[in-house]
């Protein structure tokens, strides 16, 4: 579904009336506020949705590049929500967690936090957002869900992988029910030049893998580790054949 920002009402789809945990995972890859990361306007339209539905515990999760706490940075971008349980993926207990890909495109296993395990619906937001060409959407917002003490910060241990391959991997074995792409404004970072915002005035959501190519194909983005993913799913489809 596709909506103009500042009409953007979350509408929360049936499973969600059945669950008992909700977890959203919103982009808080600095402490810069939106375009770089999931406004608080946006996360309160999705508690809001979900509330107007169930009564389900509701828990917002993140992860920083380096293992710091998140506390700060939850404070830093206004994160402040009733009856919304505030985690920090370093403190959850880790799983390793099979690839379902007869042949992983890069990483066999994960770690991955049992939160994400544990919960009933699980939704991941992102801001509009490329960096060096390359789109940073819902799945690739997945990669801060990972142990920074397994993949060392920046996920340094993941960099003999090509990074998009990884992303792919991820998004079969930490699969997502729903995503959303907070596109009020497209911001560009650039390195080593001024990144750049514009504005758009769309909100996408849905299964991540559609709304992240809707966007792509929709703006000329970048996002290789989706046409990896239809690689990956073309494969799947060839052994069951």
């Amino acid at each position: 579904m596709i909506f103009n920002s500042d009409e953007f009402v979350f509408n929360a789809p049936r499973p969600i009336t059945r669950a008992r945990r909700v977890l959203i995972k919103p982009d808080i890859s600095s402490s810069k506020s939106y375009p770089y990361t999931t406004s608080p306007k946006l996360l309160n339209a999705i508690i809001e949705g979900i509330r107007k539905v169930s009564d389900a515990n509701i828990m917002i999760i993140g992860g920083t590049p380096d293992g710091s706490p998140v506390s700060e940075v939850y404070k830093s971008l206004g994160y402040d929500f009733p009856r919304v349980i505030m985690v920090d993926v370093k403190e959850c207990v880790w799983v390793e967690v099979d690839n379902p890909l007869e042949k992983p495109l890069a990483v066999p296993t994960f770690l991955i936090p049992n939160i994400v395990l544990s919960s009933d619906y699980l939704i991941t937001t992102s801001p509009l957002k490329t960096e060096d060409g390359h789109g940073k959407l819902t799945i690739a917002n997945l990669l801060s869900l990972l142990s920074v003490e397994r993949y060392g910060k920046n996920w340094k241990n993941l960099n003999e992988f090509d990074m998009q391959r990884v992303l792919a991997d991820l998004y079969f074995t930490m699969p997502f029910d729903m995503g959303i792409i907070e596109g009020t404004s497209r911001l560009d970072i650039r390195n080593g030049a001024k990144d750049t915002v514009d504005s758009f005035g769309m909100i996408y959501q849905g299964e991540p893998y559609y709304i992240d190519r809707e966007m792509s194909t929709a703006l000329n983005i970048k996002t290789t580790y989706l046409d990896l993913v239809d690689e990956a799913e073309a494969e799947l489809e060839g052994e069951e054949d």
